[in-house]
């Protein structure tokens, strides 16, 4: 990769001599990241001031209803939260109920060294300078492996935004897997990266670099022109919400957060459906307390993400997608390198 910022880049699709072979033995798979961050207002201007990480404690609850389920989800903590001592206390507690892993997440504006001023282009790492970017991830992977007692293995970059010259510096560190690009997702537009290009499939990305993206697929009767039209449609004026609500295309991201299940298990079955190996789904832990984010507001719409959860759980079983941890993730990408089958 070269060195160059997040706005304007378009991913392209890996050759397809990076995509992970899996095991056959590993069957479907599916992975849960968290991302395990403070509470913010996500409708202002960005401001290093929002560093509450209260709802941390509704973590415990939301952990046992997975490990009932023997989902083991990978954590990905912001600087905020891995230096408050109540929040990693309540995370390292999670393992009492099943397992779990603690990764990185980076978001710019709340994690030092602060010698950018707060923006929504600098909330995007890899539109900062390298040296700043690189010296933000490095007392980011500092504070986690002093709160937990081991470096972290998996990153993502907060808004989604890596840049080109952001995988060789987790490489370098000895991260194993990120896990930033959205399938499908384009956030030019906002001085992000586009992955429009980037498809659900996992990819070797820089050295011993693992590409996890975030599950998304396109569902609708026309979703096998699902990349143009969406893009067509996105020059009208709510061109795609029409599109989605008469049935003909949708994209859908494997979250519970502005998803409905119905949507979800279509894409689902959709992916499935398509030969995806591994599933990757996601969801914000401020979502935990209503009032934090757009997608919880009050009692019932957190009610309304725990069904969400119960149902997905229960259809990924029936379908026979298991959930897989990220060490075992890690060990079967390595497996298929060396052609172990």
């Amino acid at each position: 990769m070269t060195t160059g910022g997040s706005q304007g880049w378009r991913v392209p699709p890996p050759p397809p001599s990076d995509r992970i072979a899996w095991p056959a033995a590993l069957g479907r798979r599916f992975i849960i990241f968290v991302d395990t961050e403070e509470e913010f207002d996500w409708s202002a201007p960005f401001t290093r001031d929002a560093t509450a990480v209260e709802a941390i404690a509704a973590l415990p609850a939301m952990h046992r209803r997975f490990a009932d389920h023997g989902v083991a989800p990978c954590y990905l903590c912001d600087y905020p939260v891995a230096t408050s001592p109540a929040a990693v206390d309540t995370l390292r507690s999670l393992t009492a109920y099943g397992a779990a892993s603690f990764g990185a997440q980076l978001h710019p504006w709340v994690n030092p060294p602060h010698d950018e001023t707060p923006s929504a282009w600098s909330s995007f790492v890899g539109n900062l300078d390298p040296g700043l970017a690189a010296a933000k991830i490095d007392r980011l992977t500092d504070a986690i492996a002093e709160a937990f007692g081991a470096a972290p293995l998996a990153f993502r970059a907060g808004r989604y935004g890596l840049g080109r010259a952001t995988a060789a510096l987790l490489a370098a560190r000895g991260y194993r897997v990120d896990t930033s690009m959205r399938a499908l997702h384009d956030y030019s537009a906002v001085g992000g990266p586009d992955y429009s290009a980037i498809g659900a499939a996992a990819f070797r990305l820089e050295g011993e670099l693992i590409e996890v993206p975030l599950t998304s697929r396109y569902i609708g009767a026309l979703r096998q022109g699902g990349a143009r039209l969406h893009r067509l449609a996105g020059r009208v004026p709510r061109g795609r919400g029409v599109l989605a609500r008469s049935g003909l295309l949708s994209r859908v991201p494997l979250t519970p957060e502005g998803v409905s299940f119905a949507e979800a298990a279509a894409a689902v079955r959709e992916a499935v459906a398509a030969g995806e190996r591994l599933l990757t789904f996601s969801f914000h832990s401020p979502s935990l307390v209503p009032g934090n984010t757009p997608y919880v507001r009050d009692a019932a719409d957190l009610a309304r993400f725990h069904c969400w959860w119960e149902n997905m759980l229960r259809l990924l079983d029936q379908m026979n997608v298991r959930p897989i941890g990220l060490g075992e993730l890690i060990r079967e990408a390595d497996a298929a390198r060396r052609g172990v089958d």
